[in-house]
């Protein structure tokens, strides 16, 4: 017995016969039934009661059985139909069956048989409900399915946006656009703290009207935001309720989230729907994705600004004292200072992100994260040589190793460089070891240096040859072969100078400081060592290092 009451209709002008079907057989089992004694009645109580199933006499007054199947198939009603016939009424059992007759019942009716056709007529029915609802729930799902990929490629979309667009007026843009995409809605901005007032600033748009557009890049309080910045949760409010804010005008529901740095609101998203639709848990959700990719490119554009700050303050500084020695020491002196703390902070306040202090981060936001954090650790690395070559103290840490091994090492760490910059390293390493007494990580810096500096003027495609032997006198020596652009003669005598750099459009472009192979020859030196280079224009350039071997 099914667990609703499944409907059953009747149709039987033989009152005995109508009365074992309904009240003996169907009702004890739980079926509703309605009983009808004529085929013309049936067709609209067909439409009205909407039964289950019908079961009906081939023999009927007025319309006949048969007509009955005609006009359920005219009306497109798809019924199981079970036929009440006669014996002798084979011909006519047939001919009811191409008319869509479902089973039929041969008279006298028993309750047995009554019971198992109806039973197997409403197995059919039931799993044909069960096809539909299967149907509608795989219809939900798809469209569920297809939300999720949208809501995804926006999220992926903006991630990517966050890695590469440096303009950060047409970031904010794309970020305010994928919050209204990803959530559904009809308009929406993005209003950023300023630094110094402490103001929202409206900094990015997208559908509010004219008269308040006009507000971009202007302190602008939208009524509502305010509470938020306050509170430091997202807040939903929807119909009656926003009437009392000023925004009302623009919609009819809406959702703040806030974006956070450390904790601190920085900003806040809003979106805001014309129709009275409720922003629910997944809507905020998904908001809150799009304000942390808000989150790290606020981090980013204060980082980089910053950066840029103070790597113009050093080019102009550089520039300035350019042919001073005693001028050049001094503004090492100074500027290693000045950066030192700023962008060990920088660096703390990025690695607190990817070390996920502040909560987990998406791949993407990661990735971004993480290649700041290179590129800080970038920077530090040249500071940290620049305050070596402020110092000729003899190396520290000396310790007997296997010049081969460090070269492996050094060949390794550049592999990444090398294949961004598609070109090949090849090491060709001798068999026999070479001691020497060094200081690693210095040596560590010769290496990466000359390795750097190769990769940096190698045409792509190319290879870069790393070479370990022993010189005349004996000494461990090692050759970065490159198959650059070259040196010409005049230049050759001043590559290891400090700042000094030869002008060509690699060097142009990358702004280096010339500091690499300065802090090469001076390293070397130290070690007792001694540093050359030989080159010819277009045929490319090798440098050598030789240093003192282990006793």
């Amino acid at each position: 017995m099914a667990a609703t009451k499944e409907k059953i209709l009747v149709v039987e002008n033989d009152p005995a016969v109508s009365d074992l079907i309904a009240r003996q057989v169907l009702r004890p089992q739980g079926f509703e039934v309605k009983v009808l004694t004529e085929a013309s009645t049936a067709l609209q109580q067909a439409i009205a009661y909407a039964p289950d199933v019908v079961i009906a006499n081939l023999d009927l007054p007025g319309l006949s059985g048969k007509d009955f199947l005609a006009a359920l198939a005219s009306q497109n009603i798809d019924i199981p139909v079970i036929m009440i016939a006669a014996l002798g009424q084979e011909h006519d059992v047939i001919q009811a069956f191409r008319l869509g007759a479902s089973d039929y019942l041969r008279a006298p009716v028993r309750e047995a048989e009554a019971l198992a056709a109806v039973e197997r007529a409403m197995k059919q029915v039931r799993a044909r409900r069960e096809r539909a609802s299967l149907s509608r729930q795989l219809q939900q799902t798809n469209q569920e399915l297809k939300k999720r990929v949208n809501e995804l490629t926006t999220i992926f979309s903006i991630g990517k946006a966050v890695t590469s667009v440096t303009d950060h007026k047409e970031l904010f843009g794309q970020i305010v656009e994928g919050a209204i995409r990803i959530s559904e809605s009809d308009l929406g901005w993005l209003l950023l703290r300023d630094e110094r007032s402490k103001e929202f600033i409206l900094t990015a748009h997208q559908g509010l009207p004219k008269s308040l557009a006009k507000n971009l890049n202007q302190p602008w309080d939208d009524g509502i935001s305010s509470l938020v910045a306050l509170s430091g949760e997202p807040l939903s409010i929807h119909g009656q309720p926003l009437g009392r804010f000023k925004i009302a005008s623009l919609g009819k529901a809406a959702l703040v989230v806030p974006v956070k740095v450390q904790k601190q609101t920085v900003a806040l998203m809003v979106v805001m729907r014309k129709k009275d639709k409720e922003y629910n848990s997944s809507d905020q959700a998904m908001l809150a994705g799009v304000s942390d990719y808000a989150s790290i490119s606020l981090v980013n554009s204060r980082l980089f600004r910053a950066l840029d700050e103070r790597a113009a303050s050093l080019e102009q500084a550089v520039e300035q004292v350019k042919n001073s020695d005693e001028l050049k020491n001094d503004i090492i002196d100074h500027v290693t200072h000045e950066l030192r703390t700023p962008l060990d902070s920088a660096k703390g306040y990025v690695d607190v992100f990817v070390n996920g202090e502040m909560g987990s981060l998406k791949s993407v936001q990661r990735d971004a994260l993480v290649s700041t954090q290179q590129k800080l650790e970038r920077v530090l690395a040249i500071l940290d040589a620049m305050e070596k070559m402020r110092e000729t103290a003899a190396p520290v840490n000396q310790k007997k190793v296997n010049l081969n091994d460090l070269a492996n090492q050094a060949v390794g760490r550049a592999q990444k460089a090398a294949k961004e910059a598609e070109v090949m390293i090849i090491a060709e390493l001798p068999s026999e070891p070479l001691y020497v007494n060094v200081d690693v990580g210095q040596i560590n810096l010769v290496f990466d240096a000359l390795l750097s500096n190769a990769i940096k003027y190698s045409p792509k495609d190319r290879e870069i040859m790393v070479q370990l032997g022993r010189a005349r006198n004996k000494y461990p020596q090692v050759s970065v072969w490159d198959q650059g652009m070259g040196i010409s003669a005049k230049h050759l005598n001043h590559v290891f100078d400090r700042f000094f750099q030869v002008d060509n459009p690699i060097n142009k472009q990358s702004g280096g400081l010339g500091i690499g192979l300065a802090l090469v020859k001076e390293i070397v030196n130290a070690h007792g060592g001694k540093v050359w280079a030989e080159s010819k224009l277009e045929a490319g350039s090798t440098f050598y290092f030789a240093l003192p071997p282990a006793e």
